[in-house]
């Protein structure tokens, strides 16, 4: 079962964190964005798991059942987007729990090294990617506060400093993350030190990322001890 739900796992990240464009996200509530963002849910978790098992076609469905209902409630928000993820993510646990040997009777099943790296980019992807979703929706209640610079810049810096977290959790580097905040407030510091709310901002945004960065990638070892190892060094003490 952990094989199968790694799989899915890493089907769900790259179709809704990836392979889900702008175009999609904007017009979720014409029919055809909709079908589109269903038909890559479908089709990367059958080239995920190298089947065409009818649990990934009751997924896909499932998976348009949450989407219409968030966008048809109008709800917005970091809260909706948690639940509809948690929707989504008890989805997967539901077909891994009803067809545990989905990725065992697929093509792919010899690679036994293969569902703990599916695991892993699943897991960059969430701390990356999905994250910079969540900090974005986190901080709209005091978008009218914002440090000038480079465009895009903070979203940048934002995603660079998730993956260094990931790694560095994954790798048995954690105290470097102290280093990284004491850089960040350093750099940070010239900018914000004269203006409160500025620097509270930086604050909020600052340990919210890295958080969901460390719980990311907390959540990413334990399903990879689950799973058959990598086949990678240990690079942990």
């Amino acid at each position: 079962m952990p094989e199968t739900f790694a799989t899915l796992l890493l089907a769900h990240v790259l179709a809704d964190f990836l392979f889900q464009t702008n175009w999609m996200v904007a017009n979720k509530r014409a029919a055809l964005p909709l079908a589109a963002h269903i038909a890559v849910v479908l089709a990367t978790a059958v080239l995920a798991t190298g089947t065409l098992d009818p649990a990934l076609f009751a997924l896909a469905l499932a998976h348009l059942g949450i989407d219409l209902v968030k966008t048809h409630s109008g709800a917005k928000g970091l809260l909706p987007f948690l639940l509809d993820q948690a929707a989504h993510l008890a989805t997967l646990v539901a077909v891994a729990v009803v067809a545990p040997d989905l990725w065992a009777g697929g093509p792919w099943a010899g690679l036994t090294w293969l569902p703990a790296g599916m695991a892993l980019i699943a897991g960059f992807v969430l701390a990356t990617r999905a994250g910079g979703f969540a900090m974005a929706l986190l901080m709209v209640p005091w978008g009218d506060v914002g440090l000038g610079g480079l465009p895009n810049g903070g979203r940048i810096i934002g995603l660079l400093e998730r993956g260094l977290i990931f790694v560095l959790v994954l790798t048995g580097q954690a105290s470097g993350i102290g280093f990284l905040i004491a850089a960040k407030s350093v750099l940070r510091f010239g900018a914000v030190r004269e203006e409160g709310r500025l620097s509270e901002y930086v604050i909020i945004g600052t340990l919210a990322s890295f958080g969901w960065a460390i719980l990311a990638a907390t959540a990413t070892m334990a399903l990879m001890a689950a799973l058959p190892p990598l086949g990678i060094p240990d690079l942990s003490p």
